[in-house]
């Protein structure tokens, strides 16, 4: 690069540092009066904001067409075009999500614990917004609006860096956003966009230190790990998931063929999709549960004892090292054969990336040694992994799932979106 492009690039930079430096002040003026609304207002917004998404459906999938046009052109394989793709349906999903969410209780001011000291100082800890939220994800543009709308809910203003594959889309829906909270006096700077900035404004941001509270990555191990890496705002990292299913020896045929199936199947590209599955070497279920994955369109990637119980008639691919850490997102599985349940947990130890595990089972001591020791943010028992999500534990929606340990682990609600604050009344008190 010559010195004049360096000296352009710099410039450039610099406007773009200038322009987010902007946006963040906007985002802390409007996270004051975010911070003081009732919940009847938030409330109102979240609902202005479903009926909004649903009277400019026709544009969000008018913009939506185009995002998907330009990824299909480009070769985006089929996962992230699944990913990328809204649909009436979805439409209709997200707008429930945000009706959903109004019912939830709000976090703002509720008390963790208190009590009144002898010399009479009366003391609370409660639940206060964090602030101001930055988001940076991949082609999801559901996920701005599940973001934006926890942040409101809790009191937070939120500036989302959706990704050039969603542009034409998260501008759209952005938009609606914005419009919904004028229409509500709420500050429309409450939400807010870097996308015209490109990976310049993701950087910028990740460099906002003292302007940006927190800063949430949603999308692949890529994306997470150049936000961990780069960031000098404090990070919660999410989403990556190496998530795994351990077939124990004493696990009923039926329902681990049912959980399998669905865990891989339903909706491959997410997160909480198995990813590898392992089977106890005394258990008979194996055959049964690969001829119902390859039934499925299910590509098998097996281990040496996996293709010996391998059905006639069945293609499958020798697993390699690299099977054990892959989050494949897509309709593959690994398939590993075990000898015992200590054998499974070291492999889950080893690979698992700390989002979500299950064990099928019929032994409750096994159950509760799986609970016990398995280190990952959700554990399921007889059950789905699809089951780690907001909406189906509950919470209305999710920011992400988090998985790490500290601040907040798991599926990630309103309640992870507010910190804590010490109020201490008193009458005159001074310390001796």
């Amino acid at each position: 690069m010559t010195e004049l492009a360096v000296q352009r690039d710099s410039a450039s930079r610099s406007d773009v540092a200038a322009a987010v430096r902007g946006i963040t002040d906007r985002a802390r003026l409007a996270s004051r009066h975010m911070a003081r609304a009732t919940r009847a207002e938030k409330d109102a917004a979240l609902e202005a904001i479903a009926a909004a998404l649903l009277a400019a459906r026709d544009d969000v999938l008018a913009a939506n067409a185009l995002d998907l046009a330009a990824a299909r052109a480009s070769g985006t394989s089929t996962a992230l075009l699944d990913r990328l793709t809204l649909t009436e349906p979805r439409i209709r999903s997200l707008a429930q999500a945000l009706e959903n969410l109004v019912a939830q209780p709000d976090p703002v001011g509720q008390v963790v614990r208190g009590q009144t000291l002898p010399n009479g100082l009366r003391l609370r800890q409660v639940h206060v917004p964090i602030g101001v939220v930055a988001a940076i994800y991949e082609a999801r543009p559901n996920v701005g609006v599940d973001i934006a709308s926890l942040a409101l809910k809790s009191g937070n203003a939120v500036i989302l860096r959706g990704g050039t594959a969603a542009a034409q889309t998260n501008q759209a829906l952005v938009q609606v956003l914005r419009s919904a909270l004028a229409a509500v006096s709420l500050p429309p700077d409450a939400v807010q966009s870097v996308d015209e900035y490109g990976r310049a404004g993701a950087d910028a941001l990740m460099r906002a230190r003292g302007h940006v509270d927190l800063l949430i990555p949603r999308g692949g191990r890529e994306l997470i790990q150049t936000v961990l890496n780069n960031s000098s705002v404090p990070v919660i990292e999410t989403g990556e998931g190496n998530v795994h299913i351990f077939l124990d020896r004493s696990a009923d045929a039926r329902m681990a063929e049912e959980i399998v199936l669905n865990a891989k199947t339903q909706r491959p590209s997410v997160c909480n999709t198995v990813e590898t599955l392992l089977v106890h070497s005394g258990s008979g279920v194996l055959p049964g549960v690969l001829a119902a994955l390859d039934a499925a369109n299910v590509r098998l990637h097996l281990d040496d004892r996996a293709m010996a119980a391998l059905p006639a008639g069945i293609a499958a691919q020798s697993a390699t090292e690299e099977d054990w850490g892959r989050e494949y997102m897509d309709l593959d599985l690994a398939v590993a054969v075990v000898d015992s349940l200590d054998e499974a947990m070291a492999h889950i130890r080893r690979w698992s990336t700390g989002h979500t595990e299950a064990i099928v089972t019929n032994d409750l001591a096994n159950a509760e040694r799986f609970i016990a020791e398995v280190d990952s943010a959700a554990v399921m028992v007889n059950a789905s992994t699809r089951f780690t999500d907001g909406g189906e534990m509950g919470l209305g929606a999710e920011v992400g799932i988090s998985t790490q340990k500290l601040h907040a682990r798991g599926p990630m609600g309103l309640q992870e979106l507010t910190t804590t604050k010490w109020i201490v009344r008193g009458d005159g008190h001074i310390r001796g």
